[in-house]
């Protein structure tokens, strides 16, 4: 079949803002163009976004002040692109003591923050014995059961974790559910191709496409609010980027549980396998970011992280995101460290110089909380509802020390 023209394809992205599903092969089309001839797509495409997204949320753009624990950063896995993830005689090597996390939470939450991002390495005690046998010392089989408690020690000092743990079975889902409100895991790409030898994730594993398209569908039967994404400018191609956001449309439209979607770029790395790659550009972004707008459609939260696109915001907000993500006021950007946080202030008047209001938001979505209870815990969800309004959103006053505390979950 051969590509849509230019007038068919835009005919095609104004049906996608009116609510009819975008077609693969409008997206392909596009996605081509961008790379190829942005001059003949870019305008009306982030044009179509913008409205899109407009119709779905308004003028309204949210981000979650948060403190961002990583709780450890050995992994069994080797990305091709990454320099979170060390060995365990590396100086950086690090696995965070839970008075740590306690008292990390507890100078977040004074200083207004009310989400615990949690990030950590993929199955350490799978490659390391060390970390195994420092795990059972303390009485942990697994890094799942101590991340549990480090949920714990947040929601004990006022916040709500959000945990990004790798891939996780389903019954690890389940244990961590009550203690999180809400947790994810980046798509990144359903490339098997990425997997080969000399592609970003042949070293990595829990990279595999079928185990987290199996975690993020399990999330979804488990009813856990999700967030999902994709990373752009780790070697896949146009088809390949347009069909890891076809596979989230699919996996929302079955669960009704991806909360967000990210839309990251990939950032090179000095002493990584992908240090000489080039970031993606600021159209480039825009452009995927518009797309996935009208794939996923005028209601999803799209989200890309103001810090990885300094001198791109504007065009980002055209391109029809309506959040920022999270943003810390105490620590740095652990996964990219070389790329700092905006400070909110700076983040919130450019927000609003380009027409849109900048609001907080808990690290699971307003509508969430507002409306779907059955995707929380009950004594989660108690929790969520003592410092919100009606629509879900945080209210002004911060929670005091009778409205928060950690639910009863067994060890």
């Amino acid at each position: 079949m051969s590509a849509p023209s230019r007038a068919e394809l835009l005919e095609q992205l104004r049906k996608a803002v009116d609510g009819e599903p975008l077609a693969r092969a409008a997206a392909v089309a596009a996605m081509e163009r961008l790379e190829r001839a942005p001059e003949t797509i870019f305008e009306p495409l982030l044009e179509a976004a913008q409205e899109a997204g407009r119709r779905g949320h308004g003028r309204v753009v949210s981000v979650s002040r948060n403190v961002f624990i990583p709780l450890t950063n050995l992994c069994r896995d080797r990305c091709s692109y990454c320099t979170f993830a060390v060995e365990p005689d590396s100086p950086r090597a690090k696995t965070w003591l839970l008075r740590e996390v306690r008292d990390t939470s507890r100078r977040a939450f004074a200083n207004g923050c009310l989400e615990a991002l949690f990030c950590l390495g993929d199955k350490p005690e799978v490659a390391y014995r060390g970390y195994r046998a420092w795990l059972h010392e303390r009485g942990y089989a697994r890094t799942t059961e101590y991340l549990a408690d480090a949920c714990r020690e947040s929601l004990a000092e006022g916040l709500f974790p959000h945990s990004n743990a790798g891939i996780l079975s389903q019954d690890e889902l389940a244990a961590l559910r009550p203690l999180n409100a809400s947790m994810g895991l980046m798509l990144e790409s359903t490339s098997a191709r990425l997997r080969e030898r000399g592609q970003a994730h042949f070293h990595a594993p829990d990279k595999e496409p079928a185990a987290r398209l199996r975690m993020t569908r399990e999330a979804g039967e488990l009813r856990i609010p999700f967030t999902s994404g994709i990373l752009v400018g780790i070697g896949e191609n146009a088809e390949e980027r347009v069909d890891t956001l076809l596979a989230i449309r699919d996996l929302h439209a079955a669960g009704g549980h991806i909360q967000e979607v990210i839309v990251q770029n990939f950032h090179p790395k000095p002493g990584t396998g992908m240090s000489q790659l080039p970031t993606p550009s600021d159209a480039l972004m825009a452009g995927t970011t518009a797309l996935a707008r009208l794939i996923l459609g005028p209601k999803m939260n799209l989200q890309a992280p103001p810090n990885l696109s300094p001198t791109a915001l504007e065009l980002l907000l055209r391109a029809g995101i309506n959040d920022w993500g999270g943003v810390s006021p105490l620590t740095i950007d652990f996964i990219n460290p070389e790329m700092p946080w905006p400070e909110l202030d700076e983040l919130r008047a450019r927000t609003e110089a380009a027409g849109y209001e900048l609001r907080d938001r808990l690290c699971v979505y307003p509508e969430y909380v507002a409306s779907r209870p059955e995707f929380f815990d009950s004594e989660m969800h108690r929790l969520l509802r003592a410092v919100t309004d009606g629509g879900g959103w945080p209210v002004a006053r911060k929670p005091g020390a009778a409205d928060v505390r950690p639910p009863t979950v067994p060890h």
